[in-house]
């Protein structure tokens, strides 16, 4: 996980801290890493924060000895990606659905994305979570478009013994999810969730029914599901699918193939909303919740 963005910065570091760093020599270094950063699907402009952040918090302290400097550098570069990973708006899925339960509420989530990121496996994720965490739930079926969508949807929601509300193919979706959550309220269960049809950012038609879903539904989450190793192509959806409808964070996917985790650092500075879930396997267990400083000792390497 990481290992090529995490590789490339030592050999960065190692380069830029064989002589004692000055105001005149750093630029070259911050150049150095700020290559390093793009040519790991981390986006330009985020690139530059990052190198921003590290260059005022090396010039802000005094670093020790040359052999002290390749740590020193290091550190700088960890904590200015920790600060871009620290959200804006934090969000904890289970924590806020716990304190609507505990007032009776019913949570609403619906799921977003392009075609072919695992959107529907993990909603299915999610809702073995919940479970899991004590929490009952049921699911929408609001992908109407695509065929086998719902048949997929049912086979993971009998594994888990959920509840699936659905109508035919080519029905309203908002009528779905307005029915789901009728029922969830009848029969007071905790947590809806909302898949929807994967469209592509650049589908005024379809993103105009996503935009009526979630007018109709009044989610009280909603999230983006992007695929970590789609680097920028992620970064361009997430901003989209954010300009549309407002996400409150971002699920991505197979994180556990990712070798530079670029797309984590890009989605969270341009949405300036937190990476809540990630993938990292095929089974319903294998979703964590995102800790940006697990994620960034990952990426960047501890010292």
């Amino acid at each position: 996980m990481f290992d090529k963005l995490r590789k490339s910065l030592d050999t960065a570091v190692t380069k830029t801290t064989t002589r004692e760093l000055s105001e005149k020599n750093l630029e070259d270094a911050v150049w150095e890493l700020q290559l390093v950063l793009i040519q790991n699907d981390v986006a330009v402009e985020v690139a530059e924060q990052i190198c921003e952040l590290t260059k005022e918090k090396i010039l802000g302290t005094r670093a020790g000895r040359l052999e002290n400097l390749s740590k020193f550098f290091k550190k700088a570069i960890l904590d200015s990606v920790l600060e871009i990973l620290t959200p804006e708006h934090p969000l904890d899925p289970l924590e806020f659905a716990s304190e609507r339960k505990q007032k009776g509420e019913v949570t609403t989530i619906l799921f977003v994305g392009v075609n072919g990121t695992g959107k529907t496996t993990t909603l299915a994720k999610v809702a073995n979570l919940y479970k899991k965490n004590g929490f009952s739930v049921v699911i929408a079926a609001g992908d109407t478009f695509r065929a086998g969508s719902i048949e997929q949807l049912e086979k993971h929601a009998e594994r888990l013994d959920i509840r699936v509300i659905k109508q035919d193919y080519g029905s309203d979706a908002a009528a779905i999810a307005f029915d789901a959550i009728a029922h969830a309220k009848a029969k007071h269960i905790d947590i809806v969730l909302i898949d929807t049809a994967g469209r592509m950012q650049s589908n005024k038609n379809l993103l105009d029914e996503m935009k009526k879903i979630a007018r109709v539904a009044q989610p009280d989450i909603k999230l983006f599901v992007g695929d970590a190793l789609a680097g920028n192509d992620a970064l361009s959806q997430a901003k989209e699918f954010h300009k549309a409808i407002g996400i409150d964070g971002a699920v991505l996917t197979k994180v556990d193939a990712d070798p530079s985790g670029g797309a984590a650092l890009s989605i969270a500075y341009v949405t300036g909303r937190p990476v809540v879930f990630i993938g990292v396997g095929q089974e319903y267990e294998d979703i964590e919740q995102f800790d940006p400083e697990w994620f960034t000792e990952r990426l960047v390497g501890n010292n």
